[in-house]
């Protein structure tokens, strides 16, 4: 297992039933998590601790870097030491993560709550109200909303039986489709509103294009949108959380590429910058394509913040390169 995670490129977590007992093992840079439960003398390995309350564990151990245990009915014995170095993803916290499931001890809709906190103390907008892109938006949404003293609505509500994730399709029509099949407006809540959404990120953009022109047809005065975490510039190679086929589809780099007027700009660094003149202009792209009336991305040092993790031990290279 040990040679299997140090050969592997990317995350390999790895939890193996066996005879005399169940092997866990985080990988070298802790990117994914391993959780280890107990009760009554029952153990249980997951990566996601919401398995747990319902059950009736209690969380025992947060695995290391690289840290590999057995588990048996005498409990559990550690077979490697956990390194020094964590790269734990960001993302888990602003996206793919449950609500309820805590990494390194934080709670993933703590962090949204003040992710959206974040987001209102930068912003000056005048608005109506605040509403979340459903669902990982809600929680941010519902932060700005308290820290804005603004109302928080919803102009969207979820329909969800029978449609997979609209991010799992691989072809982009069908990912649409089930986007907006998924989403039912709500025409009263909308009109003559202005309308602030928050949303985890900003990947490819062509959902979120779809959502922006239905608040548009259904009278919105004005769309604003407020995406928890920094532009997307670099295409994950570690997790591949996007299902992107090539960078070149994020919504960043479609930007950067009408400013450039190159396909095959690589070196994107100035664009990952907060306060450089490219990444004014590389938002102002993304707003005029989405349509909006305002784009305000989170920083990444308050993002970072919102985690409550040292920068260091926690991945953020789709935003920054950072390795």
């Amino acid at each position: 297992m040990q040679n299997a995670q140090e050969l592997i490129e990317g995350s390999c977590s790895i939890l193996l039933l066996t005879d005399d007992g169940i092997y866990a093992a985080r990988d070298r840079l802790g990117r994914t998590p391993i959780v280890i439960g107990k009760k009554d003398g029952a153990y249980a390995a997951t990566s996601e601790t919401c398995a747990f309350p319902n059950l009736d564990y209690q969380i025992e151990k947060y695995l290391g870097p690289g840290e590999i245990i057995r588990i048996t009915e005498e409990g559990m014995e550690q077979k490697k030491a956990p390194g020094d170095r964590m790269q734990i993803c960001a993302f888990l916290w602003v996206y793919y993560g449950y609500p309820s499931s805590c990494y390194e001890g934080i709670n993933v809709e703590d962090v949204r709550y003040r992710c959206g906190a974040a987001l209102a103390r930068n912003d000056d907008a005048v608005i109506d109200m605040v509403a979340g892109i459903p669902d990982s938006g809600i929680a941010h949404a519902i932060g700005y909303a308290i820290e804005a003293k603004v109302p928080y609505k919803r102009p969207f509500v979820k329909y969800t039986p029978t449609w997979p994730r609209s991010f799992m399709p691989q072809k982009q029509e069908v990912r649409d489709l089930v986007a907006k099949m998924k989403l039912i407006p709500i025409k009263e809540l909308i009109e003559g509103q202005r309308v602030l959404f928050c949303e985890d990120s900003i990947v490819r953009g062509t959902q979120l294009q779809d959502i922006i022109q239905r608040v548009i047809d259904y009278g919105a005065k004005e769309v604003h949108m407020r995406p928890a975490c920094p532009p997307l510039v670099y295409s994950c190679k570690f997790l591949n959380f996007s299902r992107s086929r090539s960078v070149l589809d994020l919504a960043s780099r479609k930007a950067i590429r009408e400013i450039e007027g190159d396909e095959d700009t690589d070196t994107p660094d100035e664009y990952a910058d907060f306060s450089s003149e490219k990444y004014a202009r590389m938002i102002a792209s993304i707003t005029r394509r989405l349509k909006l009336t305002s784009l305000q991305y989170q920083k990444l040092s308050d993002l970072v913040t919102a985690i409550g993790l040292p920068k260091e031990r926690v991945c953020t290279y789709c935003w920054d390169g950072a390795e």
